[in-house]
């Protein structure tokens, strides 16, 4: 899958940039511009996340950590962790109990955050799948592209989800039900216009660039003790504090950043 990058030229409007030789070395958020009969390099910031809304197969590495491939999800935790490669050009998709923290480290992941994590549910008795993105917080350069990296995240998810599918794919034929599950999706932003919760339909309406999205919210879950509802925590430890969670008209607040663990939220 190769990467998409738009140059983002500081302080003029967003404007794309399709180089003439691409590597994968371009799809890096900090690109060196270099110029006939100068000795300086410019660095020129750019916004990149997975590339072109294509899935392609043969680019996605797939791991079970730890987990049994076909368990179903409703008795037993699964999250997946997808992140993308700038040196191989290829997607690595975890499957495991919680986050793959491994996959995260380094100062290019700490710097991009282009990192994809979904979590199964059992909420009252029902399943669903609850996707995370970081869209901004953290540092400055996320806080200005703020809109460009909602519009591409929003583009990209569909590939993502279908990675999801098929890296998952033993698991989705032994319970085919689980295709209808709702996908939510939940865009962490220091921004409030883009720091809310999407819901986009049944996971194989979620797939295709045609699907219907809302601003309906997933149910909570049970207060006290129950079975109907799985996990009781959530294994992905993202604060939830979502501007247009639990207010009608989706102007509240929320804390700043979004990385601080808040698990009675999750």
């Amino acid at each position: 899958m190769c990467s998409l990058s738009a140059t983002l030229l500081l302080p003029t409007k967003l404007k794309p940039a399709y180089p003439d030789n691409r590597s994968n070395s371009s799809s890096s958020l900090f690109v060196s511009n270099r110029r006939s009969k100068r000795k300086n390099q410019s660095i020129v910031p750019m916004a990149r996340l997975f590339g072109p809304a294509i899935f392609e197969s043969s680019k996605l590495k797939v791991l079970f950590l730890g987990v049994d491939e076909k368990k179903h999800p409703s008795t037993l935790p699964r999250t997946y962790t997808l992140t993308h490669s700038d040196i191989t050009a290829k997607l690595t998709l975890a499957i495991s109990h919680s986050i793959n923290n491994s996959q995260l480290q380094g100062w290019a992941n700490r710097l991009y955050r282009d990192e994809v994590v979904a979590e199964w549910k059992k909420v009252k008795g029902k399943m669903s799948l609850h996707v995370h993105c970081h869209i901004s917080g953290g540092h400055f350069l996320l806080d200005l592209f703020a809109k460009f990296r909602y519009y591409i995240f929003c583009k990209e998810l569909p590939v993502v989800l279908k990675a999801f599918v098929h890296g998952d794919g033993n698991l989705l034929n032994n319970y085919p039900e689980l295709q209808e599950s709702l996908v939510f999706v939940y865009f962490h932003s220091n921004v409030d216009e883009f720091n809310r919760v999407e819901c986009w339909g049944p996971l194989w309406e979620a797939t295709s660039h045609d699907g219907h999205r809302t601003q309906t919210l997933p149910e909570t879950r049970c207060t006290d003790e129950c079975s109907c509802c799985f996990p009781s925590v959530s294994s992905i430890p993202w604060s939830h504090s979502l501007s247009n969670e639990g207010v009608s008209d989706y102007s509240g607040t929320q804390a700043e950043g979004i990385s601080t663990p808040n698990p009675e939220k999750l």
